[in-house]
């Protein structure tokens, strides 16, 4: 018997493959509007709590009476919480009112509730002053912070870490206002000082190759430390000049300053020879390296001590060049408090010197216009 040919006996094409195509996009269209949802009525909730601790605000400060004030958010918690659950009750009004007190700009608030949850502005509206708020909800609003970074980023001293912070209050005003307005960040809300390494788990004696090691082990515990916008590019870049070939340790570039950030890493103190080298680091990728539409490269040179003099008189940062300390172990946050405060008072006394020994030069010719007269 010959053979015929073979007979398929394989099943028809299903549809299962399209179906669940279908059904993946049909239930992120679902998963979509929720979420939309959510945002919504969180911002709806926040500009309610807003508008309640507004309003009993000022019914509070037109009767310019304590014992009044403590009377009428009692009777009005308990008769809410009894209407509308816990919510609305006594200690809820409260949060409200403060809410109210701390960010009383209703346009500001919001802009911000469309990225913030009312969680969020509960971890923010308890802080010390103003420009601690305004900094973390700026930047929490154009981060898009959870509210668990947004608290780390607070227990860690994030706002009090940055260069913005040292600067006079009426410069930190300007900026943070350049932030709100017009999402413009500078390097003085980037960079940091100093950073806490302590996800590393470096102890006792290591060399600058075990700490760029590590730090690329980690890479995203450190990208998490450096801050939101920064990118890895390359580690241990190599460039030459006249024969001789030079390293650069880390190269990072950061999307919303548009610039390529150069990490150099010490394991000791700050030597000035270090400020030269980064110097030649960001002159050659200033003229090789940059592209169309950068703006100039940055340097960081993270050493294990400062010597804050040192750094004090070379005038590094309009060079784009700052220093900052790296800690392997996180201190007591009292003593980092001490610490931080202590450094912020040092910059301002700098400045105000600063500005004072300029005033003179910048008087000194229309005094003498003045005195031709």
């Amino acid at each position: 018997m010959s053979k015929g040919r073979s007979l398929s006996t394989s099943k028809p094409p299903t549809r299962a493959a399209p179906a669940k195509t279908l059904l993946a996009e049909v239930r992120q269209f679902v998963l979509e509007a929720r979420r939309q949802t959510a945002r919504l009525v969180d911002a709806g909730l926040t500009l309610l709590y807003w508008q309640i601790g507004d309003r009993i605000r000022r019914e509070i400060l037109s009767e310019k009476r304590g014992g009044y004030g403590e009377r009428i958010v009692s009777a009005l918690g308990e008769q809410l919480e009894s209407e509308f659950g816990r919510g609305f009750s006594e200690k809820s009004l409260r949060h409200m009112i403060r809410f109210a007190e701390t960010f009383p700009d209703r346009p500001i608030v919001s802009t911000l509730s469309r990225q913030l949850a009312w969680s969020h502005f509960m971890e923010i509206i308890y802080l010390k002053n103003d420009l601690q708020r305004s900094f973390y909800a700026e930047l929490c609003r154009m981060e898009r912070w959870s509210v668990r970074l947004l608290r780390s980023r607070i227990q860690s001293m994030l706002y009090e870490r940055t260069a913005l912070s040292k600067k006079p209050e009426h410069l930190i005003e300007k900026e943070l206002k350049a932030l709100r307005d017009e999402d413009r960040l500078t390097p003085d809300l980037v960079f940091r000082d100093p950073y806490v390494l302590d996800f590393l788990g470096l102890r006792d004696t290591y060399s600058e190759k075990d700490l760029e090691s590590a730090l690329l082990r980690e890479i995203e515990s450190f990208l998490l430390e450096l801050g939101h916008g920064f990118a890895f590019v390359e580690r241990q870049k190599r460039i030459t000049l006249d024969g001789d070939d030079y390293y650069i340790d880390l190269l990072f570039y950061h999307r919303r300053l548009r610039r390529l950030v150069v990490i150099e890493l010490k394991i000791g103190d700050f030597k000035p020879a270090d400020a030269g080298q980064i110097e030649l680091y960001l002159r050659w990728l200033d003229r090789h390296d940059r592209q169309e539409g950068e703006e100039k490269p940055l340097g960081l040179i993270l050493c294990a001590g400062k010597k804050r003099e040192t750094v004090e008189v070379l005038e590094l940062e309009p060079r784009g060049i700052h220093v900052a300390e790296y800690l392997t172990e996180l201190p007591p946050r009292d003593l980092l408090e001490k610490r931080l405060h202590d450094a912020v008072a040092r910059a301002r006394l700098r400045i105000e010197e600063r500005v004072a020994r300029e005033a003179p030069a910048r008087s000194g010719p229309d005094r003498r216009k003045k005195s031709r007269k």
